[in-house]
């Protein structure tokens, strides 16, 4: 059945046994569509967005969709559109109902506008979103993202499309969990592997096809917020594959190339948060939401947009979900010519390259200079069932320079960098074996034959224990993953069980932190110890009774606490 057939049956049917009564369609993607319905027994009008019939005869997709909405029905934020019932139902019309089950989600119905559709009024007038007004809309958009990304729940798919803002402004996020539903349901019909997302947005390790935390959430904003300030998408091409080729290869202009009037603080800004290098971007979505708040503080009376000449707007409201290959680094781009007309900025001197550590696996981004890598202190907490990936490192791949082209057209400074480390490594090796042979001539000990081997078994021994060391593989505790005590004398109360209460999530914080929040509260509680080095040491990694589970405060349970040793299962 088309598309356009699905339209024009949906509209006027009902769910649920008749509790919903769809009406207007208010949008369509290409595996959803969204109507405005009725609640006949809270008589209230809702949002309905049901999924397209091929995705709904997969019986394993249905399952994951519905676990996915039951856990996006947690979040409570203002920012966040609230998700009221969600089920599978054969859609009736006029008393006919469809071959196949519909899974759908009822939402919370807002009255406003897309985002993209307020870019595009602001483009009209300015040629882009004004700054305060870009960065206050953009730290909404990750107070949202602050909320699920504790409970564990990557987004996936920011876009101003997944934005509403309100008649009066509020900034409201949603279609949390429905892009890993998706995924799980495009791969179980064609083949696992394929990426599926919206290009513009997809952050370098989607468009790998690799495991994702709540840093790719992070890139989505930063290309968002780019948008924002710019009217347009920092990456442009004619298919899906190339755009996302782009986002693992080519690197961003700044901003303040398109439009002269935003200051380098927005430049930095959004150039961290598009760091191939998820380590290198913000460590969480309350990090990046502070930043945002404090260049819009500090912008006082911002200045209209001022765009250069011939920059085209792009609002993003004609760009949807997409399916193709994960993005293979060992092949030549994908044909169409990438968009990025203006030279980038400057970001500031790139990083020295860090050594090279044994038995890591490389991630193929592309690399300036190298990476320095960030203290693992990112405060996110991976998604039950996807494959979290480790703590990332990366091999350098410093490309070769273009044969006549002036210093290769890359800086030189990571090289130049890295010979003066190895430089002065070899001088201090040289002059510690200088020193080892003048003690050992001192005692009159051996010959200088002698002190020479000692001297170089030195360095030796000195490495074998420094793999031991690496081979242990031992990580060291986190201390900044911490939980504020008021989470514990403060609990959120059930949502179905009123005189019960939910138990905070402790997991992926440092058990310091647990312990003091538990103790506050007055709660019991035992430790156990598990084998992980992902995390690192004194991390909690599971807890019982789960977040899920309803409590009553006056028989409270004990709560078993399984934390990380730092060594390896």
């Amino acid at each position: 059945m088309s598309h356009d057939g699905a339209q024009g049956r949906y509209a006027g049917g009902s769910l649920a046994g008749g509790r919903y009564e769809l009406r207007d369609l208010l949008g369509q993607g290409g595996m959803a569509s969204v109507h405005l319905a009725y609640d006949s027994v809270l008589d209230r009008q809702v949002a309905i967005k049901t999924l397209h019939t091929e995705l709904g005869r997969e019986q394993a997709f249905r399952e994951r969709f519905r676990r996915e909405a039951q856990a996006v029905a947690k979040l409570t934020h203002t920012n966040i559109v609230s998700v009221f019932d969600t089920g599978e139902d054969s859609l009736f019309d006029g008393g006919s109902a469809s071959s196949s089950p519909t899974p759908y989600i009822v939402m919370e119905y807002v009255e406003g506008k897309p985002l993209g559709s307020v870019l595009d009024e602001d483009a009209r007038q300015y040629g882009a979103m004004p700054a305060d007004r870009a960065l206050k809309i953009t730290g909404d958009v990750l107070a949202a993202l602050e909320i699920s990304h504790e409970m564990g729940l990557v987004h996936r798919d920011i876009k101003p499309g997944n934005v509403m803002v309100t008649k009066r402004g509020v900034v409201k996020v949603m279609d949390f969990g429905i892009a890993r539903a998706m995924q799980s349901g495009v791969t179980s019909m064609t083949q696992t592997g394929m990426v599926v997302g919206t290009p513009q947005y997809l952050s370098p390790e989607q468009a790998l096809g690799r495991g994702v935390d709540a840093r790719s959430d992070l890139y989505s904003v930063g290309i968002m917020l780019f948008q924002l300030t710019t009217g347009r998408l920092p990456f442009e091409a004619d298919s899906p594959l190339a755009i996302a080729y782009a986002h693992v290869q080519e690197e961003p202009v700044a901003p303040s190339s398109i439009n002269r009037s935003l200051p380098p603080a927005v430049d930095a800004l959004v150039a961290r948060a598009l760091k191939k290098n998820p380590n290198e971007r913000f460590p969480s979505a309350e990090a990046m939401r502070d930043e945002c708040l404090r260049v819009a503080a500090s912008l006082q009376a911002a200045p209209p947009p001022s765009i250069v000449p011939g920059a085209h707007t792009s609002s993003g409201a004609g760009v949807g979900s997409a399916v193709f290959p994960p993005v293979d680094q060992s092949t030549p781009p994908p044909q169409g010519s990438v968009q990025t007309p203006y030279q980038p900025g400057p970001y500031g001197p790139p990083t020295p390259p860090p050594a090279p550590q044994p038995h890591s696996p490389a991630y193929g981004f592309p690399q300036q200079s190298g990476y320095q890598m960030a203290p693992q202190n990112a405060a996110y907490s991976p998604q039950q069932g996807a494959p979290t990936p480790p703590p990332y490192n990366l091999t350098p791949q410093h490309p070769t320079p273009a044969a006549g082209s002036p210093g290769g057209g890359r800086s030189n400074t990571g090289l130049i960098a890295g010979a003066v480390v190895v430089a002065l490594v070899a001088i201090t090796w040289f002059l510690g074996a200088l020193l080892l042979k003048g003690n050992s001539d001192d005692e009159g000990g051996g010959t200088s034959s002698d002190t020479s081997a000692g001297a170089s078994a030195s360095p030796s021994e000195d490495s074998e224990v420094s793999e031991d060391s690496e081979d242990s593989g031992h990580k060291g505790p986190d201390t900044t993953k911490t939980i504020e005590t008021t989470r514990c004398t403060e609990p959120l109360k059930s949502y179905t069980e009123p005189d019960k209460i939910k138990i905070p999530s402790f997991e992926f914080k440092n058990i310091d932190s647990v312990k003091k929040c538990l103790q506050a509260a007055g709660w019991r509680y035992k430790t156990e110890d598990i084998d992980e080095n992902t995390y690192g040491e004194d991390t909690v990694m599971e807890q019982y009774p789960t977040t899920d589970d309803n409590v009553d405060p006056d028989e409270m349970p004990t709560i078993i606490l399984k934390v990380s040793t730092g060594d390896p299962a």
